[in-house]
This record gives C-alpha cells, structure tokens and sequence, in this order.
C-alpha cells in the first residue's frame, strides 16, 4: 500500500483546449481537485506537466490555484520521462510510489506510465482522474497500464490508503474534501 513518505502525485497535461475535449471532464477535473488538496494536508508533493502549452493552453485555471507557486514541467514528448528536466525533477523527490492522474490515458498517461515502470517505479493509476476523448481509448490505456504491471486505485482509494487512520484533523479535512 502507498504511504505519504514513499508518495508523489503526478499530473499530466490536464490544460485548456485538452481539459474540456475528453470525456466527462468535470468529474475527472473534480477528482484531481480532490488528490491535490489531499496531498497538500498529507504531505505527499505533487509533479505537474504541460504539453506543449502554446497550442493546447496553460493547466486549467482551478488545478493551477491549487497548485500555487508550482511551476509545470513544459513537454512536447509524449511520456513525461523522455523530456531531461522531468527526470531530474522526479529524481529529486526520491519517492518510489507514483499516483498518476491527467490525459489523455491511451497517449502521455500510458507511455509515462510504462516507462515508469521500467525505471523501476511503482504506477498507481488513479482511474477516476484519468481520461481521454474517447471512452474506448480512455478504457484500453487502462488496461494496457494494467498489463504492464501498474496498479489500479481510485481517488477516494489512494486518498484513504494515503491517510490509514480515522481520527484526527487529518481525518476531518480529508473527510471534508472526499465528500464534496
């Protein structure tokens, strides 16, 4: 199971033009609203990108609020692992266990996922806050993440595995945030 030490969050190219064209859009936006903000009481830190902003838009404005003064890592690769400063910058958190959440699944989600991998890091998918513009694609990267060796949760899941115990302020706020 994931623990907040061992844990980073990361987001995939959840931005404008993208965001609004894949399937059920507001509820993955609502769930990877609910990841960062139980990251941020839980400790876990949290790695963003943005592919090729200039064409598809910078991160949706209500993810980009939450994420504060973090800056995205800019890609035009389609895993996030073949672009150098995303390396270094997931290296630099020395966490082995990865949520990841964003779009499109069956393109960056997949690829990213995969080489992840094979760098020797173990895949969380958090299903309810991935998505693509089609549900067929959105299904078979999925799937494909699945048969490569990641391990499937959902936002509530990894949220409640992350905090283990139902006491404290903890609690309370995390309480608060699931049940929006």
């Amino acid at each position: 199971m994931i623990v907040p030490s061992e844990t980073l969050l990361l987001l995939i190219d959840i931005q404008g033009k993208l965001a609004q064209s894949v399937c059920q859009p507001e509820l993955v936006e609502r769930n990877i609203q609910k990841l960062i903000r139980a990251c941020g009481i839980l400790e876990v830190p949290v790695l963003y990108t943005e592919q090729y902003p200039k064409g598809l838009g910078a991160t949706v404005a209500p993810l980009k609020e939450l994420l504060g003064d973090l800056a995205p890592v800019e890609k035009i690769t389609f895993s996030c692992c073949a672009t150098e400063p995303f390396m270094k910058q997931l290296r630099l958190f020395n966490r082995n266990d990865i949520l990841v959440a964003g779009m499109e699944t069956h393109v960056c989600v997949y690829q990213t996922s995969v080489e992840l991998l094979e760098f020797g890091y173990n895949v969380h998918l958090v299903t309810d806050a991935v998505s693509s513009r089609t549900p067929e694609n959105r299904d078979i990267g999925i799937r494909c993440i699945e048969k490569a060796g990641g391990s499937l949760t959902s936002t509530e899941m990894a949220i409640f595995e992350l905090l283990r115990i139902a006491e404290g302020e903890r609690f309370k706020a995390i309480s608060k945030i699931v049940k929006e």
